[in-house]
């Protein structure tokens, strides 16, 4: 449908409550809504649009069709909303990285019961403890189980694995009882799942008074050994029983709700209380949403966590006004069999907690989009030094190893957005090389990758901002020619090194260098690109050269080894340099008797 058609359609749509369905030409569901009126809500999405939120325009741009269905009442809509995002996870509603409900700990029912995480209870035989505040606290309590009781962690499965392997780490480490060994230690297994069960129950009394008193008879019985394992263990459970009254809890008495909206993401703060006391938190960081007020972020934030769990909290504190609050109260009550109050306070000790949750949110956020931040404040540093239009995003790094006349290879390395990009990272071995010659061999790793580009090769299809030469002003210049014939306008810089052999400036084809060393972070970046670089190639060389005989024509002069011979190639870096040398220009270089060798033997002796 054309956009005039979908707009007329919404303008002849009822003023009923219900649920629209927006698809694109595939037929894909890419949002999913609700409306008291469906012609007042639809029809807004194609008026005005340069009101709209960036997101809000790219959906509407993608909208193919729409369809809705009418309900009943409000709440009809919203259940039946829920449901159909549940269904098609539509790309542009407000999802939840995954749809977290109350976790809940999973005793197996075998001959050697395990503990895991589990999402939901099931009719399986298996036993269940909770629903717990947390999935990591929850995962904390399960290993904190396994350490205290020594219970085994691997993945063996007993009775079938025992025997096949000697005892893992863990058990000399004394961090399992090593259960592999035999079948006579089930029912000392036995044993430890019984305590672990009384410690998720809540009985520590009753498993710190047998282990007292197990630890107390074994030192009578003079078995001072196992005396101290039963002390450990009962210092372990003690540790145990206090960060599970921390963090653990059949059902959250209150639950706190907070948000903040940051320029790039946002986050969705769960606080879950019991008793009064804070006993865990959850949160989502999400892309900012496109909907255009917080009361319909929230709202739909609220829905995604909360509809379909099987235990709420009685009370959920909520930083607005939600617009559907009186159905959505009425959906999760039905939900769970009891009711659920969804309060919005204005004052008092519950809007400090709302404050709280937001400050939670917002620190969240901080600590997502610090690093981003920064990445994109060095990217735009770096753009303004070079003069470019905008940061550059992706840059490439080149450079060229050789030793002698073969295995002669480049490296390409990529960073995106100042980090590197190691699936882009490629390796060229050089054809047709008569010896080592960098320009020549930076001329054709340059002209091979880019023709490639242009030949439209998915390997080499993105387009850089920026090049790196690992080199000189000469190396640039090469860099620069190639660019040129092909009709491609990339700038590109050399990356000067200093003694030390750390860069120290980018120079231009032109001879101008340009310092980095004032501002830090760029100093440390290019630094770090052309140590990735030297690296990838040295590399690649090395794997070329395992098992090969490194020769050259230097090889063939008496006195030049492979010091000599490495000293002359760093200095004139190609074979044909060292051969037009002057005596004196060698002598500079290596000793004399070695210039006088070299020089005689490309001028035969003169």
């Amino acid at each position: 449908m054309t956009f005039d058609e979908l707009k007329e359609k919404a303008h002849n749509l009822p003023l009923k409550p219900g649920v629209y369905i927006m698809q694109d030409e595939k037929n894909t569901v890419i949002y999913v809504g609700k409306a008291k009126a469906l012609k007042n809500r639809v029809s807004q999405y194609f008026a005005n649009l340069a009101s709209h939120t960036e997101k809000t325009r790219n959906m509407v741009a993608q909208i193919h069709h729409f369809d809705v269905i009418i309900a009943d009442s409000e709440f009809e809509a919203l259940v039946l909303e829920c449901s159909l995002i549940k269904r098609h996870q539509p790309r542009y509603n407000i999802l939840l990285k995954d749809s977290k409900g109350y976790p809940y700990i999973r005793l197996s029912n075998e001959a050697y019961p395990k503990f895991s995480l589990a999402t939901k209870a099931a009719e399986d035989g298996a036993r269940y403890f909770g629903p717990y505040a947390s999935r990591h606290n929850t995962q904390g309590i399960i290993e904190a189980l396994r350490s205290a009781l020594r219970l085994p962690s691997c993945g063996k499965k007993f009775p079938r694995d025992i025997g096949k392997e000697r005892p893992c780490l863990n058990f000399h480490m004394g961090k399992c009882d090593g259960y592999c060994r035999g079948d006579e230690l089930q029912e000392q297994h036995a044993q430890a799942i019984s305590q672990a069960v009384s410690l998720l129950e809540g009985r520590f009394q009753e498993v710190r008074g047998d282990l007292t008193r197990e630890m107390e008879q074994a030192a009578e019985e003079l078995r001072f050994e196992r005396a101290a394992e039963l002390r450990d263990r009962l210092r372990a459970i003690e540790l145990l029983g206090k960060r599970q009254k921390v963090i653990a809890g059949s059902l959250a008495d209150t639950d706190v709700t907070g948000f903040f909206r940051g320029t790039a993401k946002s986050c969705f703060v769960v606080l879950h209380y019991m008793d009064g006391e804070l006993a865990a938190k959850d949160f989502d960081l999400l892309d900012t949403p496109m909907e255009e007020d917080e009361e319909s972020v929230f709202s739909s934030l609220i829905r995604e966590y909360y509809v379909g769990r099987t235990r709420l909290p009685k009370h959920i504190l909520l930083p607005c006004e939600l617009a559907d609050q009186v159905p959505l109260t009425r959906l999760l009550s039905e939900q769970v069999g009891y009711r659920v109050e969804l309060l919005t306070p204005q004052r008092g000790a519950k809007m400090d907690l709302i404050r709280l949750a937001n400050q939670n949110a917002q620190e969240e956020v901080i600590r997502a989009t610090t690093r981003e931040e920064r990445q994109n404040k060095l990217l735009e540093a770096l753009g303004r030094m070079l003069a470019l239009d905008a940061p550059p995003r992706r840059m490439e790094s080149y450079d060229i190893s050789n030793q002698g006349a073969s295995d002669i290879v480049a490296s390409m390395v990529v960073y995106v957005d100042g980090k590197p990009l190691k699936r882009d990272y490629r390796r060229f071995k050089l054809k047709d090389m008569d010896g080592p010659d960098d320009y020549a061999s930076m001329e054709q790793v340059l002209t091979r990758r880019f023709r490639r580009y242009l030949d439209g090769d998915e390997k080499f299809s993105d387009r850089p901002d920026l090049l790196l030469i690992d080199g000189g002003h000469e190396h640039v210049k090469v860099a620069r020619r190639v660019l040129e014939t092909l009709n491609l306008d990339i700038p590109a810089y050399g990356m000067v090194k200093d003694d030390r052999h750390r860069t120290r400036a980018l120079v231009h084809p032109d001879g101008r260098e340009i310092g980095i060393q004032a501002i830090p972070a760029v100093f440390a970046l290019i630094g770090q690109i052309q140590e990735e670089t030297h690296r990838f190639a040295i590399d690649y060389h090395r794997q070329l050269q395992a098992g090969h005989v490194k020769t050259s024509t230097l090889d063939k002069i008496p006195g030049v080894g492979e010091v000599r011979r490495t000293q002359l190639l760093k200095q004139f870096k190609t074979v044909k340099a060292i051969k037009a040398a002057s005596l004196e220009q060698l002598q500079e270089v290596v000793p004399k008797n070695t210039a006088q060798a070299v020089y005689d033997y490309f001028h035969g002796g003169e």
